[in-house]
């Protein structure tokens, strides 16, 4: 198979879709792999290290996009590329569909088939290929979010950690899956006082088993949520629903209750956001505040640190990939479920029940996209 990888366009987007590594361990299966020049600077790789590992480097991403069988990227097209997919082509990619109509849309009318990394699942109901930029975005969390609360940028002018004889800053966590556990590994260290939030027990028994005392758990009511949120100087947002757009969990009402300059860091923004007032901002840009409360919603928040993020996707993508290009996309989801449930669109149909759902589309089950 004829693999592409084109370099990310989005604002301040440095990761790449292979790794050098990658290339190697593609090539050697047997498949051609084009590059397109520069796509790797982003995360320290050049031109001569995907060379040397096999790929041939080209000069413009409309050659990928024009001769490769099957596209491997990291962010969701942007316009500029989903208007050059084709029918009977292959893309392998995040595509956050369900808060996204406009790429829905782009996706549909390319006759495309599209496989999405966010829903590819695992044998215990996990989400493998997210979960590495969950743990990125997670550990990031209170990092971002330290840096709004300062003065400067509009927040209450609070070091996370406090110092002897002044409390450390309020921390609430919103959700304890992968990317909470991490946001609030994050916060403990920095000598935050934190909270996660949760609505399953068990989860929230890990969770104090694992941190014990550094941090408190609290089972998500309504009342708690919002008593916690009033009081807290720095909200994450971390609720994820796979494949559909996030819950809304604070409205515009409750935010004028929240202190003046607090923060919410919001790391579901890809999926459309936690808090109603979330609306998705760029590393260039990346907070705004409504009702002296400071955002901080950039929806490529591992793009900040390509390289790890790059090699850290590479390591749950690469053998999902070589599946796709040694069987065929078709074959390789007949025989792997888990990789099935990745598939979001194929000729011209959604074929993930949320996205259907959330964007009023019918729904073209996945047996029948397999048949």
């Amino acid at each position: 198979m004829l693999i592409g990888v084109p370099r990310e366009i989005k604002n301040h987007e440095y990761r790449v879709g292979m790794t050098p590594s990658s290339v190697r361990e593609a090539v050697i299966h047997g498949h051609k792999v084009i590059i397109e020049t520069s796509a790797g600077a982003g995360i320290g790789c050049s031109d001569a290290d995907y060379q040397a590992a096999g790929a041939t480097i080209v000069d413009t991403a409309a050659e990928i996009f024009a001769n490769a069988e099957m596209v491997v990227k990291v962010k969701e097209p942007q316009k500029v590329e989903y208007e050059q997919l084709r029918p009977g082509q292959l893309l392998f990619t995040y595509l956050h569909l369900a808060p996204d109509p406009e790429q829905t849309k782009g996706l549909i009318k390319s006759g495309v088939t599209a496989i999405a990394y966010e829903t590819v699942t695992d044998r215990n109901g996990g989400l493998p290929l997210l979960a590495p930029m969950s743990e990125v975005a997670g550990r990031m969390a209170p990092q971002v979010g330290a840096a709004a609360l300062q003065k400067a940028n509009g927040g209450r002018g609070m070091l996370l950690g406090g110092v002897p004889g002044v409390s450390p800053a309020k921390v609430v966590v919103i959700g304890g899956g992968v990317v909470g556990t991490n946001a609030a590994r994050i916060a403990v260290g920095m000598g935050a006082d934190v909270t996660i939030l949760d609505k399953n027990i068990k989860r929230l028994t890990y969770l104090d088993d694992v941190f014990g005392p550094r941090i408190k758990t609290q089972y998500a009511t309504i009342d708690d949520t919002e008593s916690l949120v009033y009081d807290a100087d720095m909200v994450v947002g971390a609720v994820l629903i796979p494949g559909a757009a996030a819950p809304k969990l604070i409205r515009r009402e409750q935010l004028s209750k929240m202190k003046p300059g607090s923060v919410i860091v919001d790391v579901a923004i890809d999926q459309g956001g936690c808090f109603e007032t979330s609306k998705a901002t760029t590393h260039a840009d990346p907070i705004y505040i409504v009702d002296d409360v400071v955002h901080y919603c950039v929806a490529n928040m591992p793009g900040a640190v390509a390289r790890t993020s790059t090699f850290a996707l590479n390591n749950a993508t690469l053998p999902f990939m070589l599946a796709l290009a040694d069987k065929g996309w078709k074959n390789a989801c007949q025989d792997d479920v888990h990789l099935a449930a990745g598939l979001n669109v194929h000729d011209g149909k959604i074929t993930y029940e949320a996205v259907a759902r959330e964007l009023g589309y019918d729904y073209l089950p996945l047996q029948k996209a397999l048949a």
